[in-house]
């Protein structure tokens, strides 16, 4: 991302090199993957995951900078990665991603006029913000075109890349939480998957909404709601401690009594339900899409237990894991290393889908 005026659009869809770095901070882990392109298939061959206290992010805003920047360096060392060039991410409510339709031109021209298009559609000072756009559709009717919109504040996209270069890495390419989540699961479902997909990818403190089409995003919008409500919820009603709770919805503890936390888990998924019903029911408003074919689950929340089949029976909409981690090529090394990669393969999702960023897409 670069400055937000005309000509100046921030660069999210170019990768250089025959591997590549993916680098998601999380309010509660800093994950970082390398994949190899040199082969036919991209295949992961390092990754890292580093748990970083609950006092360094709060709702998405980082409290403490030295705690996050040394969270960065202990997952790089943990991983072996050695590349200082990364892609990474942003997302919440600075970030505005939305469809627009206007007259028809060449991409050239677009830039230009990006600028003045993007100051009737962002709740923001047009000064204030990164921008970048791509198309949709060259032709709607009436000369006009679809354009995928993506404004965020600079303030936050300045502050992210101060971040990581004060952790020793360079932020070569600085995306949104939504795209890199699509891109991991085209890498298994193919860019034109038939069908309406819900892709929602659950942190700690926000839950990233991108509902594609036939692979283009149609709805896309970030929740102030993750696996946290899930956690104090345990601890409020067990009366047991933040660590406790999270070795219980990991699976790293057994639990006790499964139909009473199944319903402090039901009883706490209403929130996260509403934000996804809404979703839902807005694009059907905008005659984008009748209905929602399934909806794809991902980050540390997707692993909370029974919540897949909870908001199945809740939407009546097919949920699932989204498994792109788990069947992405990974390196011999990896796979003798192995030690219950699955369970953290849904926290990688962004990540890997940063690291698959291709030149030109």
């Amino acid at each position: 991302m670069n400055k937000g005026k005309a000509g100046a659009t921030m660069k999210l869809f170019s990768r250089k090199g025959k591997s590549s770095i993916g680098l998601d901070i999380g309010s509660s882990h800093i994950k970082m993957v390398e994949v190899d392109h040199s082969k036919d298939e991209p295949m992961l061959v390092k990754y890292g995951l580093v748990k970083i206290p609950p006092e360094a992010i709060v709702e998405g805003e980082i409290m403490d900078r030295s705690l996050v920047i040394e969270g960065i360096q202990e997952c790089a060392q943990k991983a072996g990665i050695l590349r200082k060039d990364v892609a990474t991410a942003v997302s919440g409510r600075a970030v505005i991603v939305k469809k627009v339709v206007m007259d028809k031109m060449n991409p050239d021209d677009a830039k230009e006029a990006i600028f003045w298009e993007a100051e009737q559609h962002v709740p923001f000072d047009i000064d204030d913000v990164c921008l970048d756009f791509q198309i949709l559709k060259e032709d709607v009717g009436a000369n006009q075109m679809e354009i995928l919109l993506v404004a965020a504040k600079k303030e936050m996209v300045n502050t992210h890349a101060s971040l990581i270069r004060d952790a020793g890495f360079n932020p070569v390419v600085i995306d949104v939480d939504s795209f890199a989540i699509q891109n991991a699961y085209e890498l298994l479902n193919g860019e034109s998957a038939g069908g309406v997909t819900g892709l929602v990818n659950i942190g700690s403190d926000v839950t990233n909404i991108n509902i594609i089409h036939d692979g283009i995003p149609n709805f896309t919008r970030d929740l102030s709601i993750g696996s946290n409500i899930f956690l104090q919820a345990l601890q409020r009603e067990q009366g047991i401690t933040f660590e406790q709770a999270e070795a219980v919805l990991s699976g790293e503890s057994e639990i006790e009594d499964e139909e009473k936390c199944r319903k402090v888990i039901a009883d706490a998924s209403k929130e996260l339900s509403t934000g996804i019903e809404r979703s839902i029911s807005f694009l059907k408003t905008a005659g984008d899409a009748e209905h929602i074919d399934d909806i794809v689950l991902s980050g540390g929340g997707a692993r909370i237990p029974w919540l897949v089949d909870i908001l199945s029976e809740k939407h009546e909409i097919n949920f699932k894991m989204n498994d792109a981690v788990s069947r992405i090529a990974r390196s011999e090394e990896l796979i003798s290393q192995d030690d219950g990669f699955d369970k953290i393969a849904p926290l990688l999702t962004v990540s890997l889908g940063l690291a698959l960023r291709r030149g030109g897409k």
